[in-house]
């Protein structure tokens, strides 16, 4: 949907008191200089505030007419958008790019190199997923969004798991850069066992396992945390005599047992309702869950606590779903377009952006996991300190399919591979040798596609 809160025509007016950042002003063009944007449209209704109010002022100071428009990803009008526009080479200056367009339309993307490099040197490495998304060919080829960009934790019903499981999940992982007892523990095995648990007590984890990004990314992470890659660098399959594929796929059966039986149909607003309405003692979401409960049902929301994902043999992962802004390399105002991105990415901007979500938006540089907002959030105050990646989380950030070239491990993560493999066995009765068989044809038939 459009966003028309900005003026459309005229120059907007130098004002020091509105700047932000630490650049000088940079006049850019003529009095009729415009930048359209578009972005995507925050599912946090107060989402959206954060890029107006930084778009404003930055216009404002740099003397740009910034147009914004907000765009939906029901139905994927955000990806239809980018399509059209690439295509016709016309459109937007900016636009925000779901995790793998990158990718699809690397080379009609303006490099950002040097916007990256400026920004790395003051914050730091950026996100190891950011950076196999956002870079091709050896160069960025879009800025890592913080606007949109999620992690998926546990988001957990703290009485339930305490009552069913034994599980004291605050403790563990309290609202402090520090481990409590029990976190070490805290692995695949310990949670199979609380699922069990929620299962038998009628509170079963909702965790979905379809066709949607909610499933494709907490099953990538279990994929991950065991070592069990589909492919390698190169795209080759690399299913046959994987033991550790095996192990999870024999260890994702299992866990299916103690789920709700209609999660195979379940989209990325179903395990949400499932929390909300306290149907479900955990699930592996950002904090939008527990901000809808906090309006709609506050006695369910004053017993959420946010914790990292389990362990596995390979260590921890965390889900992470990032949004990129893209320059196209069609644009006329493609210098004014690269400033703006970099002053978005700023710390300061970030942090706007972050608060303006209530938590949710989750900056590219680790850095930037100290914001404020993430201990002083409730109810309960520190609900979601451990939202995003800790250092003594020992965690890493994780993406379905990675290492696989983007172009093949987008059309795996679209297709949902990894959880249709799954559901081949738990639901269709294949043996897994059956499964993983079916797995490397289908691999190779995108490879060769």
């Amino acid at each position: 949907m459009a966003d028309t809160s900005l003026p459309r025509r005229g120059v907007l007016a130098a004002g020091a008191g509105l700047a932000v950042g630490l650049h000088a002003p940079a006049v850019f063009g003529q009095a009729t200089t415009t930048l359209r944007c578009a972005f995507w449209d925050h599912w946090v209704p107060t989402g959206n505030g954060a890029l107006r109010q930084l778009c404003g002022q930055w216009g404002e100071r740099n003397r740009v007419n910034v147009q914004l428009d907000f765009i939906n990803t029901t139905g994927n009008q955000l990806q239809l958008t980018a399509a059209a526009q690439a295509q016709s080479r016309s459109g937007h200056d900016i636009i925000s790019l779901s995790p793998w367009d990158v990718g699809t339309y690397a080379d009609q993307l303006e490099p950002v190199d040097d916007v990256m490099n400026r920004l790395i040197a003051k914050y730091g490495p950026a996100n190891q997923v950011a950076e196999y998304l956002a870079k091709h060919r050896g160069g960025w080829r879009a800025v890592p969004a913080t606007s949109g960009t999620q992690n998926k934790p546990a988001l957990c019903r703290f009485d339930l798991l305490q009552e069913h499981a034994g599980l004291d999940v605050r403790a563990m992982w309290p609202a402090e850069n520090r481990k409590g007892p029990g976190a070490d523990e805290w692995t695949w095995d310990t949670f199979l066992r609380a699922a069990e648990a929620c299962h038998k007590a009628n509170v079963p984890f909702g965790l979905p396992m379809g066709q949607f990004t909610d499933a494709v990314d907490w099953v990538g992470a279990l994929f991950n945390s065991y070592g069990a890659r589909v492919t390698d660098e190169r795209g080759n399959p690399t299913i046959r005599n994987n033991q550790q594929l095996r192990q999870v796929m024999e260890y994702a059966v299992r866990l299916a047992r103690f789920l709700p039986n209609d999660v195979w149909a379940w989209d990325d607003a179903s395990n949400n309702r499932a929390l909300i309405s306290g149907r479900s003692a955990l699930v592996f979401n950002p904090p939008s869950a527990w901000a809808v409960a906090k309006r709609d049902a506050p006695q369910v929301a004053e017993k959420c606590w946010t914790i990292p994902m389990p362990s596995g043999p390979q260590g921890r992962f965390i889900a992470y779903l990032p949004w990129n802004s893209g320059i196209w390399s069609f644009g006329r105002n493609k210098t004014a377009a690269k400033n703006l991105l970099e002053f978005l990415t700023e710390r300061d901007s970030a942090e706007t952006t972050t608060n303006t979500s209530n938590g949710y938006d989750i900056p590219p540089f680790a850095s930037m996991s100290d914001f404020k907002v993430w201990e002083t959030e409730g109810p309960p105050v520190g609900t979601i300190f451990n939202y995003p990646l800790k250092p003594h989380h020992d965690a890493r950030p994780s993406i379905a399919f990675a290492p696989a070239p983007a172009e093949l491990a987008g059309q795996m993560y679209i297709q949902a591979l990894n959880t249709k493999v799954i559901a081949r066995v738990a639901q269709g009765g294949e043996t897994i040798d059956q499964a993983l068989n079916w797995l490397e044809r289908e691999i190779n038939n995108m490879r060769r596609g």
